[in-house]
């Protein structure tokens, strides 16, 4: 039994500690990391990035919104309707006009991507060639003189191969890819293309077709726009002055049209670390550009496939066959889509060494990866951009062959 003195120094020691009990582990864990956050933004680092995780077949893609703010948003605009079923959408691009502040972007996004083609071509065919492989079997790319050894192979017969890769010659299409999608006429008067209207409809790259609804021009995709806005009644798109449309083919618009792509000569004169910086430089611009675009042009993605479609709406065409599709008849499950849906990054194995020995399987946890187009022009001799320096981990110390099953 406690004695009297020592039952009130423990009762005092526990009005220490009770108030401290009702503060919860996580509360705490949370700032931590808020404080440390802060730290790293005054100190000017960059928070670290991984490569994102690649989901199960039958999985759904995240939401790049979270599920709560669109139930709101639609509830928002239901009650809108409901208020003033008849009134005039004032905010570009929804009512049909061009927002004047991206059109620039648009060409800029444009050019970026001529730049960053011609650029691949170069240091892919080039002297000297940085040889691109790719696997027969599965989607595994590798950027390097000599393929690596790592068994994550999980094409048609992969079991037989010990998981191994078939390695064969690769190019530009598979280092940098760019989705398809229809190209709409209207994208306000009509935003969908129907399953029977499938084979009538030219698809192009998702990218160029959300260049032009911004404001760019091409020959070979005509567009209209319109000088006044749209109705809307009851939630659809009315407009009453049909003479107002304005076909972008025509000079009443004061916009350059732009008929073939054109290199300038001093990108011919380049050398090889320059022209690697330059194409690196491209790529990062033209991303940062597609964003700028996305966060005024809606752009959707099947969350079971890689399908994208830029418009207000998703197509209607019955053609998806990912996990799910006899459920919704063969139509997309359609939801937000990011910069990587338009630009797939293709992530690599980073070789510190392009002239060393082939990467091994035993020490793949050390490695780390990055977009094709990075691990190309740093190859080449481009400098590593301060996004991707995490997922290089070049702060990782290799260990040699007969010492890794040593290291913790």
């Amino acid at each position: 039994m406690f004695s009297g003195k020592t039952h009130l120094q423990i009762s005092s020691i526990m009005k220490r500690i009770l108030p401290l009990q009702t503060i919860s582990p996580f509360s705490c864990r949370k700032r931590m990391l808020s404080k440390n956050t802060s730290l790293n933004e005054e100190e000017g680092e960059e928070s670290y990035m991984d490569v994102p995780r690649l989901g199960k077949k039958w999985e759904r893609k995240p939401y790049p919104t979270p599920m709560k703010l669109l139930i709101r948003r639609a509830k928002e605009e239901r009650q809108a309707r409901q208020e003033n079923s008849c009134r005039v959408l004032e905010q570009a691009p929804e009512n049909g006009l061009l927002v004047p502040e991206l059109i620039d972007v648009a060409y800029q996004v444009n050019r970026d991507r001529t730049t960053l083609l011609h650029g691949l071509s170069k240091l892919i065919h080039g002297d000297p060639v940085i040889p691109i492989h790719r696997c027969r079997f599965c989607p595994e790319l590798h950027i390097g003189q000599q393929a690596h050894e790592i068994r994550t192979c999980e094409g048609p017969g992969s079991g037989t191969r010990n998981s191994y890769h078939v390695w064969r010659r690769g190019g530009v299409k598979d280092v940098l890819g760019f989705e398809h999608c229809y190209h709409l006429f209207d994208r306000v008067g009509k935003p969908r293309v129907g399953h029977k209207e499938r084979l009538q409809v030219p698809r192009l790259p998702a990218i160029i077709e959300l260049c032009i609804q911004a404001g760019l021009n091409l020959d070979d995709y005509p567009t209209k726009r319109r000088t006044a806005p749209v109705y809307s009644i009851e939630g659809r798109i009315v407009d009453f002055e049909m003479h107002k449309y304005v076909d972008s083919s025509t000079d009443h618009l004061p916009l350059p049209v732009i008929s073939s792509p054109f290199i300038s000569e001093d990108e011919e004169s380049l050398n090889l670390n320059e022209m690697a910086t330059k194409t690196l430089r491209s790529w990062l611009d033209m991303r940062v550009g597609v964003m700028k675009i996305m966060k005024r042009y809606n752009v959707v993605t099947c969350g079971y496939c890689p399908e994208v479609q830029v418009g207000p709406k998703g197509h209607k065409v019955r053609m998806c066959i990912a996990a799910k599709h006899q459920v919704r008849n063969g139509q997309h499950a359609w939801q937000e889509a990011t910069v990587d849906d338009l630009i797939r990054p293709n992530f690599v194995w980073h070789v510190r060494k392009p002239d060393g020995p082939p990467l091994t399987n035993a020490l793949k946890r050390y490695y780390g990866k990055s977009p094709a187009v990075v691990e190309l022009c740093v190859q080449a001799g481009a400098p590593i951009p301060k996004e991707c320096k995490s997922m290089l981990r070049l702060d990782v110390v290799l260990p040699d062959l007969d010492e890794y099953d040593l290291v913790s």
